[in-house]
């Protein structure tokens, strides 16, 4: 790790706003959300009345009677977040994307040729608002930890470099809800203990964070409240999986809620494995009960596998073992299934029909024909949309709520 403030965190602000705001100037300076039923994600004038990302419409409309609600442009937020990327790319081959509009530079080895970080930091974002036309936040410091912290301090539409000589004044006084790693249900747990900065976090014994924080996660935020952050800017490479999760309130894991909400993210896994020519041995699927323990189960198949139903299957099978070994949680507030182990699969090797005809087997009569089904919808969903066709029990779910393109640009694939 570097002496100098050498890793920079950029953050487009607003991002999908922007990019409406960007792509039909009238919207701009107004308060406005990409949504309808449910606020995708909300502009910064709309943000001052307290509109926030997965809020309720009339929620929103409550607290912003002005806001404007639009549709989204999915195919230009990708678009325009890989132009802003490739500018990052001018700067250092040291760049790891953490999701669609965020990502880490590391420029200690660029210094000599474009200037020190505060400059590299002010140039990205010139060429980001003059090459792209969107607004991004940089923050520049001796660790990731502090880079995005400062990143988010920034905000809307600046830059912070934090010297490493006053690493905690900057650090200890900020709210404690800006530490990685601590959402809104854990910021409140430590409300309820008086703690409310990062400062009065890092005075916390790490007994008694471990203790109702529990060890992994009361050890990692002890450590970065306390600016200890040793982790080092990886270069983002092809993706080694391919998941999706989603979180909602306590629910039963009943069956049904299992085939609605596993099928959901099957098919919106499976559907990215394809779209890549891609298929993969293993499966994992994990659950969180209350209280934010989480349990993973997996399995590596013989033969790789990217159809939907039957990551279906194998991924409620999985479950359903979790489920099992953990008969004492009675509820359960996410669940998420990731493919990894992966391979090309531009094409399927039918197989000679030996029974048992099972569709685990993608070259078997069963498997193949479940992987022409598939291609079928694919094509008609690029043709169409994606709701013109799919399975039953994920087309009538409530679960479609959201627009899959959305939540496939928020989920970076591992």
């Amino acid at each position: 790790m570097g002496d100098g403030p050498t890793i920079l965190h950029a953050d487009l602000d607003a991002f999908y706003a922007s990019v409406e705001q960007l792509l039909d100037p009238a919207l701009r300076g107004r308060a406005i959300a990409v949504g309808g039923g449910v606020v995708l994600a909300a502009s910064y004038e709309a943000r001052v009345h307290g509109v926030s990302g997965g809020m309720s419409g009339w929620r929103a409309r409550q607290l912003c009677p002005d806001l404007l609600f639009v549709g989204g442009h999915f195919s230009e937020y990708q678009r325009l977040a890989d132009e802003v990327m490739a500018v990052l790319g001018d700067f250092t081959p040291l760049v790891q994307r953490m999701s669609i509009d965020e990502a880490f530079l590391d420029v200690s080895g660029s210094t000599h040729l474009f200037g020190a970080p505060q400059v590299i930091g002010a140039e990205i974002r010139r060429r980001v608002r003059e090459e792209i036309g969107l607004p991004v936040s940089v923050g520049a410091a001796r660790t990731k930890h502090l880079a995005k912290i400062a990143s988010q301090v920034a905000k809307p539409d600046g830059l912070v470099v934090v010297d490493p000589a006053h690493e905690l004044e900057f650090l200890h006084p900020l709210p404690v809800g800006l530490v990685w790693g601590i959402g809104p249900v854990t910021k409140q747990r430590l409300a309820d203990r008086g703690i409310h900065t990062i400062g009065e976090l890092a005075a916390s014994p790490s007994e008694s964070l471990e203790q109702f924080l529990g060890r992994a996660l009361g050890s990692k935020v002890g450590a970065l409240a306390a600016n200890i952050d040793h982790r080092r800017v990886q270069a983002s490479e092809r993706a080694g999986s391919v998941g999706a999760q989603s979180a909602f309130g306590r629910a039963l894991p009943t069956p049904e809620l299992l085939r609605e909400v596993l099928g959901h993210l099957a098919d919106r896994v499976a559907g990215r494995l394809r779209a890549r020519q891609r298929a993969g041995h293993t499966v994992t699927v994990r659950l969180r009960f209350p209280g934010m323990k989480s349990v993973t189960r997996s399995i590596t198949l013989p033969a790789p596998l990217a159809t939907t139903l039957t990551l279906t299957e194998i991924a409620e099978m999985l479950a359903l073992r979790a489920l099992a070994e953990n008969a004492d949680q009675r509820q359960i507030t996410l669940l998420a299934i990731s493919v990894s182990k992966l391979i090309d699969q531009p094409v399927l090797q039918l197989e000679i029909p030996i029974p048992p005809d099972t569709p685990v087997r993608p070259g078997s009569p069963a498997g193949a024909a479940r992987w022409a089904v598939d291609h079928s919808m694919d094509a008609v969903r690029r043709k169409f949309g994606r709701g013109s066709v799919g399975y039953a029990s994920v087309a009538l779910s409530a679960r479609g709520s959201v627009p899959d393109e959305f939540r496939e640009l928020a989920e970076h694939e591992l």
